[in-house]
């Protein structure tokens, strides 16, 4: 079972405030203003968190049910995978024990099956891959847009600066109260309840009598 996830079209760092800066009427052109030097610009310290991405799409309660489902694909694919290795088997097998005592063209129509039987199996695992990555890639895609807001509304509330994604090539070391993986997973969980029963659609106005 592969289990390497693909995280593909989410941003990488949710940054805040922009500054802007006034402007001051310009002076008429008869008497310039004498030049003055630029105010240094101030910036206080950044708060920063960090998020286990990953960890917090597969483990939510959407990315447990939705990976589940692929899971299940999955499993189905394996098992028709194998039944194609066997019948390819069986063909080499019946080959190699009755290929002397086979007609020229019964070896022939034989070896033509297992060609064939061959080509399609190679076929059937390339086009089962591409297809369990693209649902994987889907899943992890439509959970981490609805992730995003939620993301933000924790980094506003905690006066963030900025949310940088762990990246075990990069951060050496994390203190762990500065980790907020299982606050957004709380946070998704609520705001995404996995299973949550759909409004019953309105029942028809009943007809009028005539």
């Amino acid at each position: 079972m592969v289990r390497t996830i693909i995280l593909i079209g989410i941003m990488a760092v949710l940054t805040v405030p922009v500054i802007v800066f006034a402007q001051t009427a310009a002076a008429p052109q008869s008497q310039p203003a004498p030049a003055q030097p630029a105010a240094p610009i101030i910036i206080g310290p950044a708060k920063l968190a960090w998020l286990n991405l990953e960890q917090a799409i597969l483990t939510c309660d959407d990315g447990k049910r939705e990976f589940g489902g692929v899971q299940q694909y999955v499993d189905k694919k394996n098992q028709e995978l194998e039944q194609l290795r066997k019948e390819s088997e069986t063909l080499k097998n019946q080959l190699n024990v009755q290929g002397a005592k086979l007609t020229d063209e019964a070896r022939e129509d034989l070896q033509v099956q297992i060609e064939a039987k061959d080509t399609y199996l190679q076929r059937f695992q390339q086009d089962t891959q591409k297809d369990i990555e693209t649902r994987r890639t889907r899943v992890v895609n439509a959970i981490g847009r609805k992730m995003i807001p939620v993301i933000e509304k924790i980094a506003k509330e905690k006066g963030l600066s900025a949310v940088l994604y762990i990246n075990p090539t990069r951060d050496a070391y994390i203190d762990a109260s500065l980790i907020i993986t299982e606050e957004v997973i709380q946070a998704y969980n609520l705001a995404y309840p996995a299973g949550a029963a759909k409004a019953p659609a309105a029942a028809p106005a009943p007809a009028k009598k005539p």
